[in-house]
């Protein structure tokens, strides 16, 4: 079952690119929550994970490169919010790999939660500038 399912109405910045990579996003963090939660194999929840962050890391990099292009004013705090989300994925990919870490219903929860509030706070912010 979708942890995240994109809706135009819930998450919809109105900004082609965003919007796209957001769906991809969610699929990604789904695939990874099913696999987690479904009793898939570590290595395979291990390879979701990678992609899922490797994902992220491309996606805030293109969201910052756009925000940064058209002078948007409020770029500073909205980057601020990409690298601690980053620093947080950083830190259990590596206590993953470590064996000192599993991807848990509480960690998809938290991704989510990220999401639900991100998006709405953050990126429709940004929606007429990069619109």
């Amino acid at each position: 079952m979708a942890l995240i399912t994109w809706t135009a109405e819930q998450y919809a910045t109105n900004v082609g690119f965003a919007d796209d990579e957001h769906k991809i996003l969610f699929d990604k963090l789904n695939t990874l929550y099913d696999l987690a939660t479904g009793g898939a194999e570590r290595a395979a929840i291990g390879a979701q994970l990678d992609d899922l962050i490797a994902y992220v890391v491309e996606h805030f990099a293109h969201e910052e490169r756009e925000m940064q292009a058209k002078g948007y004013a409020a770029f500073d705090a909205h980057k601020a919010e990409h690298t601690a989300l980053i620093d947080i994925c950083a830190d259990l990919q590596k206590k993953f790999h470590a064996g000192e870490a599993d991807v848990t219903e509480e960690i998809g929860q938290l991704v989510k939660g990220w999401l639900d509030s991100h998006i709405p706070t953050f990126d429709f912010g940004y929606s007429s500038t990069l619109g």
